[in-house]
């Protein structure tokens, strides 16, 4: 009875078929990037707007005030008499009513009173230019509420959190297509929500929900991608992130064509909708079949393969056996019970939250620095495509841990120098700063492909789904962290970024070299390797040369 290894090589390990589901099902990554960075373009901050005095808008009304006299009469006694910041955060402690006057408003209520008007903060009652544009003016996210700003990022980040494990268990249980499909349902129709909330509670249960959904779209996508090529195909883990860059390219463009905030979150959500006609071109995959013993169901599926393939399968093809190791429940002590597997599990612990929380501090950090924003944010997107280029060109050559160190190294040292260029070369400062985001793509990137090859096959699943759960924890972090230390000082953020950066690149010189070694089957597999390779800098010789999982 073959395996299912050799009838895959019969079929073709990466023919017109696997081709063409590899590139409908790459797709999602566009839309998970959208969903991915879309706070850039959701919640920019307006630049005019300012604290209404009660019974302003029925006195503009009776005195037909343009926006700008009203805010004349409101702020202009601010900057005069207070130096207040424009009246973002606080207003005069007065009430305007009818017996106030349209050509001095003020003169009524401060006649007789000594010293600078009273002031108040402002709670509810800004006024903005474009009342829409953005999340912040929708909900007044400002002064004292910019925090929940963050507070929508990271909420976000905490449905991919359950998402990666609520829908990865689903789909490992209940099919992978099955799951796929249910979660870019759930995607679109969160997200048509999302745009329409009539408060910020709602759009805060929403769009956790959009991200649980939205990690089930793009985990699911990432494994049936690699479930149905060959082994020796591993290049496609890294190539499907090229479309997440495609998404992060495109984005700016959505966002300068649509004035609201409402109509962007309707352009990147609704294209999931359309991803629910692979219900009739995308398969089941044929791997997951066998492990739920429907050895027919995948005999045809690899029959249809080899058909697209331009490819015969043999007619004594009647079963299919599938390689599984026996695995009783794995828990977290499995990953840290021998010395190895634990320094192994601590470094891309910490390698997975860092990158994470670098790259999205670093993409969200564009809303703030001022400059050409959908411009910005185009040519640091469009940075990151060679990212995918030299990890294929040198991931086979030098090896895994070198580049992922340099990748770190190199993000964090671009982020030093760029917090302390003067402003007045924005052009060098844009490319150093642009140079850390390729680097700390790179490092983000390499860590998918190092994780799963650091661990054994009896627990490479469980051990790459807990790993990269620490990378929601920086995505939850990270818009905290940006916007909070901001405030004290722009270029805060970067620093601390390059300290985590630098960091990471020294303990990934801690991890085994795994450039054209078999995977590891068991854990004394995981710790041999790491021991041999500690003691004689360089990869252990595996007596079992085939012996690829």
């Amino acid at each position: 009875m073959p395996s299912f290894d050799e009838v895959l090589k019969e079929a073709g390990e990466f023919g017109r078929f696997q081709k063409r589901v590899f590139f409908l099902l790459c797709q999602t990554g566009i839309t998970f990037s959208f969903l991915f960075a879309s706070v850039v373009f959701l919640g920019t901050v307006p630049d005019n707007y300012w604290c209404r005095i009660p019974g302003a808008a029925d006195l503009s009304e009776k005195c037909g005030w343009t926006l700008e006299e009203e805010q004349n009469f409101t702020v202009l006694p601010l900057l005069l008499v207070n130096g207040s910041s424009g009246g973002h955060c606080e207003r005069l402690d007065v009430t305007w009513d009818a017996a106030t006057g349209c050509a001095s408003p003020l003169t009524h209520h401060l006649d007789g009173r000594v010293g600078s008007p009273p002031l108040i903060t402002c709670q509810d009652s800004w006024v903005y230019r474009q009342p829409h544009a953005s999340i912040v003016s929708e909900y007044n996210l400002v002064c004292g509420r910019a925090w929940m700003l963050d507070l929508s990022q990271a909420i976000l980040n905490l449905g991919f959190l359950a998402g990666a494990f609520t829908l990865g268990y689903a789909a490992d249980r209940y099919g992978r297509i099955l799951i796929y499909l249910l979660s870019c349902l759930g995607v679109g129709i969160c997200g048509v929500i999302v745009a329409f909330a009539p408060n910020f509670t709602l759009f805060l249960i929403f769009r956790f929900l959009q991200g649980v959904f939205g990690k089930g779209t793009w985990m699911t996508c990432y494994v049936i991608v690699t479930e149905i090529v060959g082994s020796d195909q591993r290049f496609v883990g890294i190539a499907i992130q090229i479309f997440f860059t495609l998404g992060i390219i495109i984005l700016p463009g959505i966002a300068y064509l649509v004035p609201t905030w409402q109509g962007i979150q309707l352009a990147i959500s609704l294209p999931n909708f359309l991803f629910l006609l692979y219900y009739w071109v995308v398969p089941e995959s044929p791997r997951w079949l066998l492990t739920r013993k429907e050895g027919e169901k995948a005999l045809k599926i690899m029959h249809d393969i080899a058909k697209h393939n331009g490819k015969y399968l043999s007619p004594h093809y009647s079963e299919i056996t599938v390689s599984n190791m026996e695995v009783t429940n794995p828990s977290f002590l499995d990953l840290v019970k021998t010395p190895w597997m634990r320094r192994n599990t601590l470094i891309l612990m910490y390698a997975w939250f860092t990158s994470a929380l670098i790259y999205q501090g670093l993409v969200m950090r564009l809303g703030i620095v001022g400059g050409n924003l959908y411009l910005d944010f185009f040519i640091s997107g469009a940075v990151e495509l060679p990212a995918a280029l030299i990890i294929l060109i040198t991931i086979d050559r030098i090896g895994r841990r070198l580049p992922f160190a340099i990748s770190n190294i190199v993000a964090g040292i671009a982020c030093l120098i760029t917090a302390f260029l003067p402003e007045d070369i924005p052009w060098f400062k844009t490319t150093v700063a642009t140079l850390g985001r390729l680097g700390i793509t790179i490092a983000f990137e390499i860590v998918y492909l190092v994780n799963s090859e650091l661990y054994p096959t009896t627990l490479r699943n469980f051990g790459v789904s807990l790993c990269s759960s620490l990378c929601d924890l920086g995505g939850i972090i990270a818009p905290f962290l940006l916007f909070r230390l901001a405030a004290i000082w722009l270029e805060l953020p970067l620093i601390i970024f390059s300290v985590l950066a630098a960091v990471c690149g020294i303990l990934v010189l801690l991890l085994p070299e795994t450039k054209g070694i078999p995977l590891p089957e068991t854990v004394e597999d995981v710790e041999q390797l790491s021991g041999h390779y500690c003691k004689c800098g360089k990869k252990r010789k595996h007596q079992n040369t085939n012996s690829y999982i």
